[in-house]
């Protein structure tokens, strides 16, 4: 059994670095392009549906890069790649403010879509992981929480910068930040490794002799295995619903809450998503069914869903109980799916199973807007009542997913947590 290292454990500065990494990842690259659509509107009098399908490219283009990013990290490194994504994406939302015509707003789009997913879910795990074993459920949830941060403080600011110094200098100065913020976490934080720092994950002490690692096999064709596509599956249904009802929510809420608070009950659900999933990442237990706690996550979001259904748009209590209930699991839908792969797999198909599936799921959600859309026209007179209907029914096929890849033994690509680690020390939280 390892030893425990008595000082303060190095992981935990790296969660925090990744924390401001994601902030600025998701607050430029996710929650950044709706803000960027209404501006590039507002000055170039551009159709919704032209600009609406750069920011579908935009995603598109991302899931294509981080379906990549492993390979990436293997013949860069982790840190270039990751302030190569910075450049890239500070140059694209320049780009998006100097377009005068569509096909530069596309090649903008293109910049972007390439580098914020070096700053988005799939490059936070790749950072967090290599430090933690029993704590890696707490140290990402506090890593991706910097994602839901991010959408509160760039959402705001990037109106208010837009309405104070227009697009072009704010996006310029903004983006300008941001490189020298990555590149500085890049420096400090991500160029290290805990072998580097002669320490084991959670803090172990390396132990003076260690066995000799055990030859690679070869790769698993994760196609074929039934773990891989239920999970993909379950996240992309998840993050589908998500996105989809996210995007239409506010105008949803309007009627019955007025624009203000309506926008307060937004940033409430950003609040419990933030909430939901510290208490999964810091609650939830070792040896936990990681898939059912994502079933949970998800009932949980059904339920709110249900509840926003019942409001018939028009009461207020119910509107404000599905909102609570519906964000509680915004988080989980993306900081669970890692934990199940480390869980289901092996850690070098793993390692291939995290970008994989984060890529099905954006290129899945990029869509889900525009689906959301279609509902709404399609219901007229009874489109919220349906768009709730139709989120909570994709988020029930997203159970029957991550269910489905509980059937029958493990196949020889994964092994029980228990098992790969039962030479770990018990888990500890505390930091």
């Amino acid at each position: 059994m390892a030893a425990r290292n008595t000082k303060r454990f190095y992981g935990w500065r790296v969660v925090w670095g990744a924390f401001l990494l994601a902030a600025f990842g998701w607050g430029l690259g996710f929650y950044g392009p709706p803000v960027f659509l209404q501006a590039v509107r507002e000055t170039r009098g551009w159709p919704v549906s032209l600009i609406a399908s750069a920011v579908t490219f935009h995603f598109l283009v991302g899931a294509l890069v981080v379906a990549r990013l492993p390979a990436l990290y293997r013949r860069f490194g982790l840190p270039a790649v990751t302030r190569s994504g910075a450049v890239l994406l500070s140059l694209g939302i320049v780009g998006w403010s100097l377009a005068v015509s569509p096909w530069q707003l596309f090649a903008a789009a293109l910049l972007t879509g390439a580098g914020w997913v070096a700053m988005g879910a799939a490059a936070i795990n790749a950072i967090v992981a290599p430090w933690f074993v029993r704590q890696r459920p707490a140290a990402l949830a506090m890593a991706y929480n910097g994602a839901s941060i991010g959408g509160v403080v760039f959402s705001p600011l990037w109106v208010a910068a837009i309405g104070a110094a227009g697009f072009p200098a704010a996006a310029a100065a903004t983006g300008v930040i941001a490189v020298i913020v990555v590149f500085t976490l890049s420096h400090v934080f991500f160029s290290k490794s805990p072998r580097m720092i002669g320490v084991e994950p959670d803090g172990d002490v390396a132990p003076p002799e260690t066995a000799a690692a055990p030859p690679r096999r070869r790769p698993t064709n994760l196609w074929r295995e039934r773990k891989f596509v239920t999970l993909a599956a379950g996240m992309a249904l998840g993050l589908f619903a998500q996105i989809g009802l996210i995007a239409h929510l506010f105008s949803l809420l309007v009627p019955a809450l007025g624009s203000e608070k309506a926008g307060l009950a937004m940033g409430f659900a950003t609040a419990c998503a933030i909430g939901g999933r510290t208490l999964v990442g810091w609650l939830m237990p070792q040896e936990a069914d990681r898939r059912l706690v994502a079933c949970l996550s998800y009932g949980v979001q059904i339920a709110g869903s249900l509840a926003l259904m019942l409001s018939a748009g028009a009461s207020v209590p119910l509107l404000i109980l599905g909102v609570t209930l519906f964000g509680a699991g915004i988080g989980n839908a993306t900081s669970l799916p890692p934990l199940i792969a480390q869980a289901d797999f092996s850690k070098e198909d793993a390692e291939r199973v995290v970008p994989l599936i984060v890529a099905i799921g954006q290129g899945s959600y990029a869509f889900a807007p525009a689906a959301f859309g279609l509902i709404r026209d399609l219901a007229a007179g009874e489109s919220a009542t349906v768009l709730f209907a139709a989120s909570a029914f994709i988020q029930l096929l997203a159970v029957a997913a991550l269910l489905g890849g509980r059937r029958g033994p493990l196949t020889s690509t994964a092994l029980p947590c228990r098992d790969r680690h039962r030479d770990r020390p018990p888990a500890r939280h505390s930091r």
